[in-house]
């Protein structure tokens, strides 16, 4: 197992914005201290399933950036189980510079080996996969981000009896097994909102291939694209951890609870609405983030 199913409560806080609705944050990020949020019930199956094929020489290979929450979840599954893993990770520029990195570091030090790759080899996945399966015949390869079949099937843990009665279910979309998940196995009368963090055109299309139903509805939160950060951001979160004290990174949930704060500000969702925002953990991102904000003398994330 990656670790037994948690005998915690994941709570629910409610966070007060508005006497005309009500907005709550389901805690995903305090699931595991390193194997955080969506990232933990995406790789449940896929890790669990594996391990119980009982394979003679296991090995466990995915992808991601450098500052990736998923290379750096399934380094810790790694650790934990002791299999070895491999991470791809995109730009052979970070070859000599990975120690400048805290989420490589980190993934380094939970024993992860590291292979750079141009970002012309890492846009064609497919056939990198393939020639890793070949070397690698009994190893499992986890897809960019951990979405797959089995990481849709995962996120139904995030739902249970207490989630049910909420109108509005929103969580961060990068590449779309969360809300795939959510979308899949929300009550039918549930309106599902992915708030998406990267400008990609094809994210309706691989939603719509993992999950049969059409109850969600995709709302840009990119904020200026993927991994950007600005100091309206820097404010929102930093203000949202004063006032709730409830930390968020800059990446994902951080934009999510951003662009929900200014759709009820707009009046977007009817009076006497409940809606329960997912927060997918990766907090361990704010540390890359703030080496950078540094570097660049702006503020930082507390």
């Amino acid at each position: 197992m990656i670790v037994q199913l948690p005998t915690q409560k994941i709570p629910i806080q409610e966070i007060q914005v508005d006497k005309r609705i009500k907005l709550f944050i389901k805690r995903e990020d305090l699931i595991h201290p390193e194997i955080s949020g969506n990232k933990y019930w995406k790789l449940f199956l896929n890790i669990n399933n594996y391990i119980a094929g009982k394979h003679t020489k296991p090995y466990i290979i995915t992808f991601g950036g450098a500052f990736s929450n998923h290379i750096a979840a399934v380094s810790a599954v790694g650790k934990q189980t002791g299999i070895p893993t491999l991470g791809i990770i995109r730009g052979e520029e970070l070859k000599d510079k990975w120690r400048e990195n805290p989420t490589l570091v980190f993934a380094k030090k939970n024993g992860m080996n590291l292979q750079f790759v141009s970002r012309e080899e890492y846009r064609h996945k497919e056939k990198l996969t393939e020639f890793l399966q070949s070397g690698f015949p009994e190893a499992l390869i986890v897809p960019e981000g951990g979405t797959n079949n089995e990481a849709v099937e995962g996120i139904k843990m995030m739902l249970n009896d207490e989630t049910k009665d909420f109108d509005y279910l929103c969580t961060a979309v990068g590449t779309g097994g969360t809300i795939s998940g959510i979308s899949k196995f929300c009550e039918e009368n549930q309106k599902v909102m992915g708030f998406k963090v990267v400008m990609d055109n094809s994210l309706e299309e691989t939603i719509n291939k993992l999950t049969p139903k059409r109850n969600f509805s995709l709302i840009d939160s990119s904020f200026g694209g993927y991994g950007k950060i600005k100091d309206e951001n820097i404010r929102f979160i930093n203000d949202f951890k004063m006032n709730y004290g409830i930390p968020l990174e800059p990446i994902y949930t951080g934009k999510m609870m951003q662009k929900v704060f200014e759709m009820i500000e707009k009046g977007y969702f009817p009076e006497n609405s409940t809606i329960l925002c997912f927060h997918t953990g990766g907090l361990q991102g704010i540390e890359g983030a703030n080496l950078l904000l540094e570097k660049q003398n702006r503020n930082l994330i507390i």
